[in-house]
């Protein structure tokens, strides 16, 4: 173990981003990088564009992150050695940890695992497609599925989920459905829409922040400019996590100078739930506002669905059960109640803390009850902020990568091409993985990400892979998935980074936002752009003699076209290319409370808890964690400053735990889940709520079970 920082950020990230510079090729390279008119390549906090690198879209300058340089640094190694990797076999490569595939360098030519092999070999372009195409064309259409990465552009993403519906598809998901599906999922039942309902700008009228189940100070670092902001103009932050995360209680913001030297307090109140525990301790506080008689009544009977029900149930809830489960106190109950009566412009945001759960969906839900009980949303500085994890997630999910296409788009594409799309059920992210394991998948297309590395019960997600005939993975460097998500056959392609792109490509952030990034010159001549790559596929596939010209949507800015026919809210893309006018899209944030349902009304919703589980003797909830030094599934680092950790393979434990299950620290044991064993796992001492474990992700994917919302 090493000492833990007394404040995240600081001069320890200048000096880290100096050196990653070095690394990566030098300072002024990376300079001329961040600087470049593209979106971040990180979270869907959104950087870039055509303000430029470093610019947030409120104009603020200087906006970067470590997670920036990181993710940057990548994308400027140079390329994989072939003759190493290809002379290493699978056994040598499955020795690799997360963070020395990705430091292998850059993937520069298309690289196949052929059945009974047991090395990768290179090929060429016009192999790789011939024999993709091939393979998809006789392939029952209800036997193959598309998965997407939040790293890609919209005309990306767009372009390859048009191509399989045409094809014959609805198996067509994104990432999300692994992490804020809940959240698309339980806003959308209450507002009609699943989007956060906060612009960027609002968050400067913002007095009280509830921050729940996520750690931004790791995973979208310059959301603390935004939080030192509201401290200084007086406002309050409650942060609820079952884990104390330094950069949380303080940091040290390096583009402002009085706090890079001084600090700043992030958090007024850390209050430490069980794992899960935060649907119990939501209940409990709307029943605290029902007694209390701080409920807006007003708007509830104008603007809300359902709350006579809703007042019905919160006054049989037992407050004292409600608190034993959620594993806080009365006095915690009392501290947020009264900070969040006193507020005018209440915003609450959450991450995978609470999405990651059997009922995530009804936890989103409750938070948005708990915010129509106080009219805090459609007001400056009140609202409902999921933070999103990757750069163009949001984006994908509005150009129509999910199973469901919404009927607006539907419509307009077949109105507009004159085609009939599949009408056949598509399968989410696990419904596809269960279908592959149960042998009925033959083709798997994975536009970025690492679908093996995000699946829970790591092993049978590697069997379920197994299973498939032929695996296609579009990205620029190694992870894990490449060497354990192996189907009988493997294929790597590739691929341009965002600011490699030849043509100008867009990204939505959290707030709505749409981006146009410019790309750049490529760093390697054998990757591609994936647009023209998508289009030369699809046209292999299904020719030219349909009703889509495929060879004409290898540019970007014809595929723009389509989309701003088809895509409500992004019409303004049809222009872009000319005026380079960056959008937030229209109507998603409420001015009014006026709603997207068909009432025009929030719908309240009636949360029951679940059924308490039992552990059994010495059992803990566990908490899967990211590591400061990494970015989703991507490890850059092994060691976390901000936890004291210096490798991955650590169980995190409270003091009082490691003493009354008679362990000491850095005592090496197994750890068992329901469905799989660690072994050989370091104990640590962790600032986590007594009962609760954290473990690092995605190594600890091998615990955690399948069950879903």
């Amino acid at each position: 173990m090493s000492g833990i920082p007394s404040a995240g950020g600081g001069f320890h990230a200048i000096a880290y981003t100096f050196r990653k510079a070095r690394q990566a090729g030098g300072i002024l390279k990376m300079y001329r990088a961040l600087r470049a008119k593209n979106a971040c390549k990180t979270c869907a906090l959104g950087m870039g564009g055509q303000k430029g690198g470093m610019t947030n879209e409120l104009g603020h300058f200087p906006e970067f992150c470590k997670k920036s340089v990181q993710a940057l640094a990548a994308d400027l190694q140079p390329a994989i050695p072939l003759d190493q990797f290809t002379s290493a076999t699978l056994e040598q490569l499955r020795e690799l940890s997360p963070r020395q595939l990705e430091a292998m360098g850059r993937i520069t030519v298309p690289l196949v695992l052929e059945a009974g092999s047991t090395a990768f070999r290179a090929a060429t372009w016009d192999e790789a497609l011939t024999r993709l195409a091939d393979k998809l064309r006789p392939t029952p259409h209800d036997q193959a599925f598309f998965y997407f990465s939040g790293r890609s552009s919209n005309e990306a993403g767009f372009l390859l989920q048009l191509f399989a519906r045409v094809w014959g598809t609805n198996h067509v998901n994104n990432c999300s459905f692994y992490c804020h599906q809940a959240s698309g999922v339980g806003l959308t039942s209450v507002f009609g829409q699943g989007v956060g309902t906060v612009p960027l700008d609002g968050l400067e009228h913002t007095d009280l922040l509830l921050l729940i189940g996520a750690n931004p100070a790791s995973n979208h670092p310059r959301f603390l400019r935004t939080l030192m902001e509201l401290k200084r103009r007086g406002g309050k932050i409650i942060v609820i996590n079952p884990l104390r995360e330094v950069g949380l209680e303080r940091f040290r913001v390096p583009s402002d100078p009085r706090s890079l030297v001084f600090g700043t307090t992030i958090a007024d109140h850390y209050l430490q739930p069980h794992c899960g525990g935060d649907l119990a301790f939501i209940l409990a506080l709307m029943r605290t506002l029902r007694d209390r008689g701080a409920c807006d009544q007003e708007f509830l009977a104008a603007h809300t669905t359902g709350w006579a029900e809703l007042d019905a149930h919160l006054g049989a809830l037992d407050v004292a059960e409600l608190l034993t489960r959620s594993g806080l106190s009365a006095a915690d109950l009392t501290l947020v109640a009264d900070a969040y009566m006193a507020s005018k412009a209440t915003v609450f945001a959450w991450a995978m803390g609470i999405t990651h759960h059997r009922h995530g969906t009804d936890t989103v839900r409750a938070i948005a009850d708990l915010a129509l009980l106080r009219g805090m949303v459609a007001k400056p500085g009140a609202g409902l902020l999921p933070l999103r994890g990757h750069s163009n997630i949001q984006g994908l999910g509005t150009v129509g990568v999910t199973p469901v296409l919404k009927d607006a788009i539907a419509k307009r594409v077949e109105q507009h091409l004159g085609i009939n799309l599949p009408t056949s059920a598509g399968l989410d992210t696990m419904g596809c993985m269960q279908r592959a394991h149960a042998g009925q998948m033959r083709v798997a297309w994975c536009l970025g990400g690492n679908l093996w590395g995000s699946s829970p019960d790591a092993e049978w997600t590697r069997a379920a892979f197994a299973n498939i005939d032929q695996v296609v993975y579009l990205n620029t460097t190694l992870n894990t998935g490449h060497i354990h998500g192996l189907g009988k056959e493997t294929w790597i392609l590739p691929v341009r980074a965002r600011d490699e792109e030849s043509e100008t490509t867009t990204q939505e952030s959290m707030f709505s936002y749409v981006r146009l990034s410019d790309g750049g010159a490529p760093r390697f001549p054998g990757p591609r752009g994936e647009v023209p790559l998508i289009a030369e596929f699809a046209h292999r596939v299904l020719g030219s003699t349909g009703a889509v010209d495929w060879q004409a949507l290898r540019a970007h800015s014809a595929v723009r076209s389509l989309i701003s026919e088809v895509v409500p809210g992004l019409e303004s893309l049809a222009t872009i290319d000319a005026t380079k006018a960056e959008f937030h899209i229209a109507g998603r944030a409420y001015p009014e409370p006026s709603f997207k349902t068909a009432y025009g009304k929030a719908r309240l919703h009636v949360i029951s808890l679940p059924p308490a589980e039992v552990l059994p003797a010495n059992g803990l909830h566990l908490m899967t964690i990211r590591s400061e030094g990494q970015f989703n599934t991507v490890v850059y680092e092994d060691h976390d400053r901000y936890r004291g950790t210096t490798t991955r393979d650590v169980i995190l434990l409270a003091p009082a735990d490691i003493t009354r299950l008679g362990l000491r620290v850095n005592q090496r044991v197994t750890v068992r889940s329901s469905i799989g064993s660690m072994t050989s796992i370091r104990v640590a001492e962790g600032r986590i709520r007594a009962g609760n474990a954290a473990m690092y992700y995605p190594e600890s994917n091998v615990l955690v079970p399948r069950d879903t919302d």
